[in-house]
């Protein structure tokens, strides 16, 4: 088993501009479906976990405002390492389902609609805010370091160039698994969120 951490498999929006990760990501599921050997490849899109940074939820908590470098409308299919967890479980039982499997929202879900899950768990109006890739990037630099965070803001460069980011429903853990990812509102009653 084996996943991609939020790299999807021929996606030239991986943020990688040498395509060194991409190669390494699709060599590695190449890898295994040459192997001969019962395999699978879970492929989240996005973390709800990466809302836990400090600048990200401490500005909803303390302004009501979700900053995050997606553009407005913009679709994920959002996933919990939670539902990662999960998905991977079911497989290790169910051998007969291999290749990839896409977990995350499906229908993909919007910076908005994060936004209202926050309000109904906090109990305060919460309302999304499209913020520059870079601006994110300063953000994080604190907390992770200058190069990583340019890293992630390239990432995040990369995934606005795209129509969406959101898994197909034939691949999805939905249909293989019968497994339906979070909502964001179950992801942050099942944190804990306050």
């Amino acid at each position: 088993m084996f996943s991609t951490s939020g790299f999807v498999l021929d996606d030239p929006g991986n943020g990688y501009q040498d395509g060194t990760a991409e190669s390494a990501v699709a060599t590695l599921a190449d890898g295994l479906a040459g192997s001969g050997v019962s395999y699978a490849v879970t492929e989240p899109r996005l973390f709800f976990e990466n809302l836990l940074m400090p600048h990200v939820i401490g500005a909803v908590r303390e302004q009501g405002v979700l900053r995050y470098p997606l553009p407005d409308g913009f679709r994920v299919s959002w996933a919990s390492h939670l539902d990662i967890a999960d998905v991977a479980a079911a497989l290790f039982k169910r051998q007969d389902v291999t290749g990839v499997v896409s977990v995350g929202q499906y229908p993909a879900i919007t910076g908005q609609d994060l936004a209202e899950a926050f309000s109904a768990r906090l109990g305060r109006d919460a309302v999304y805010e499209a913020i520059t890739p870079d601006a994110f990037r300063a953000s994080a630099a604190p907390l992770i370091g200058e190069g990583p965070a340019a890293d992630v803001a390239d990432s995040y460069k990369a995934m606005g160039a795209l129509p969406d980011r959101s898994i197909t429903p034939e691949r999805s853990a939905q249909k293989l698994l019968g497994i339906t990812p979070r909502t964001a509102i179950q992801w942050l009653t099942d944190i804990g969120v306050a």
